[in-house]
């Protein structure tokens, strides 16, 4: 009787330690989908909104801590089960990354709604979409412990990362061409990094749900594109505006 009641009690706490990490990553869900509204439409009340959340993805993340150091502290699990709670700790420390750089779009969308000029953002629509849908799959492959659908959020991280790299030519092709784009596609490519770095964190959300299905991290280097390093003002069009160097 004794140890049937051991392991309920353990299978509950591990019940409610899974249940928080999936409250934060639906949090972080509904945040970066915020921003990204906020963003295409310079709306700073939602800005706003995703800012003062931010806060809430913190506490969730001290919950799963608590909980996990409880669970390691007083049950000793082994093998599978200590897995999950390492997994558990790592994904969590990825979302409230997530919820980070939401807050951070959020902030510069702030910054934008109040631009006498407005920025292309409509350019950031297709890798917005990208990320946040990476979010939410790798969310629901950690919820359903699909190493599968795990992997195909990790495959998707280079499309980001080439996503990334076009934005960066196209807003600053913008800013010398209109110099008076200068800012608002400044706070434009922040934005786009933002973004690029959600998309990574959730690619690590998805090698620990491999980790924690498997028992092992995927064996192939992850593949990126991000070429920013690389473009020089000489690989674009036209002069550099006044006030604009290319660093040299």
């Amino acid at each position: 009787m004794g140890g049937g009641h051991t392991v309920a009690a353990f299978d509950a706490e591990m019940k409610r330690l899974h249940g928080a990490v999936e409250r934060m990553g639906r949090l972080a869900e509904e945040q970066v989908a915020a921003a990204l509204r906020a963003i295409a439409g310079a709306d700073a009340e939602v800005a706003a909104g995703v800012i003062r959340r931010d806060g809430e993805i913190d506490r969730l993340e001290a919950e799963v801590e608590a909980m996990a150091v409880r669970l390691l502290a007083l049950r000793q699990p082994m093998a599978r089960d200590l897995r999950e709670i390492v997994a558990a700790l790592k994904v969590a420390s990825n979302i409230e990354r997530i919820g980070d750089f939401a807050a951070s779009v959020a902030k510069r969308a702030v910054t934008l709604s109040g631009l006498p000029t407005a920025p292309p953002v409509a350019s950031l629509a297709l890798m917005g979409e990208t990320v946040l849908a990476m979010v939410g799959e790798v969310v629901t492959a950690y919820v359903d412990q699909d190493a599968e659908r795990a992997m195909a959020v990790r495959e998707r991280d280079a499309r980001v990362d080439h996503a990334y790299t076009a934005l960066f030519r196209e807003f600053l092709t913008y800013m010398m061409e209109s110099p008076q784009q200068i800012t608002g596609c400044t706070h434009l490519l922040f934005v786009a990094k933002s973004l690029e770095r959600i998309g990574d964190h959730a690619t690590n959300v998805a090698e620990n749900v491999c980790y924690l299905v498997r028992g092992h991290l995927p064996a192939e280097e992850r593949s990126k594109d991000d070429q920013t390093s690389s473009i020089l003002p000489g690989d674009l069009p036209g002069d550099l505006p006044d006030g604009v160097t290319d660093g040299a």
